[in-house]
């Protein structure tokens, strides 16, 4: 039988590398979730400046009480112009599903520029997605009769056109927004305005939800090339 001193020292002892006679190492496991908390992060310090609203023509996930998980497939938009009332920008995060296989290295989110526009009006709507070496193209309004919408919001990574703002304000915090009903984080740096008018607008999207969007002439083809 051991005696008490044996025990102990037994009960003390590490097990030994039979090669090395040190106690073998554990593995660290890298903190994935760093990415996420970072992007998180970044949303409070989204810039909705002047140039970044310029392209904002539609957005807000969540802006007709709407929850959905985004692809991950980014899609372009493009108008000759687009004329609104009632315009809103703010930073967000859209979320893919678990496991998506779109996310990539971003963990399942996307760091998005929302705008929301309460009334809408596109000359000439041009909607393209690459399937993967052919896209999916929607084009509407390029006749008398021009694309509108309400409630119009999309999620932007991208945003270019020129644009011209009525009343705007700028730094308002984005859970205290009023002009297209739609609110954002406590806390995130946003805009609004009563008017937008943007020309030659050109977006990325990872989303977009309206109450009522009218396409007048809609045609969907699939092509070489996208807008």
């Amino acid at each position: 039988m051991a005696s008490p001193s044996d025990a102990n020292s037994s009960a003390g002892n590490t097990p030994e590398n039979p090669e090395t006679g040190s106690a073998p190492e554990t593995a660290e496991v890298p903190e994935r979730r760093g990415q996420v908390r970072l992007r998180r992060a970044a949303v409070m310090a989204v810039p909705a400046t002047l140039a970044a609203a310029a392209l904002g023509i539609l957005t807000a996930q969540g802006a007709l009480g709407v929850q959905f998980s985004i692809s991950g497939m980014p899609f372009t938009v493009t108008a000759k112009s687009l004329d609104g009332t009632g315009f809103e920008q703010f930073g967000d995060l859209d979320n893919m599903i678990p496991n998506s296989p779109n996310a990539g290295d971003t963990g399942g989110q996307v760091l998005v520029m929302t705008s929301a526009i309460k009334s809408a009006t596109l000359d000439s709507l041009c909607q393209s997605v690459d399937l993967g070496g052919i896209n999916l193209l929607i084009k509407a309004g390029s006749g008398s009769t021009k694309v509108t919408a309400s409630n119009l919001t999309t999620d932007s990574t991208e945003l270019s056109g020129d644009a011209s703002f009525g009343n705007i304000e700028i730094g308002n915090d984005a859970s205290t927004l009023t002009k297209a009903g739609v609110q954002g984080k406590k806390g995130v740096f946003s805009q609004q305005s009563d008017t937008v008018h943007i020309d030659n607008l050109r977006q990325t999207n990872y989303a977009t939800t309206a109450g009522v969007f009218k396409l007048p002439g809609l045609k969907l083809s699939f092509s070489d090339s996208g807008c």
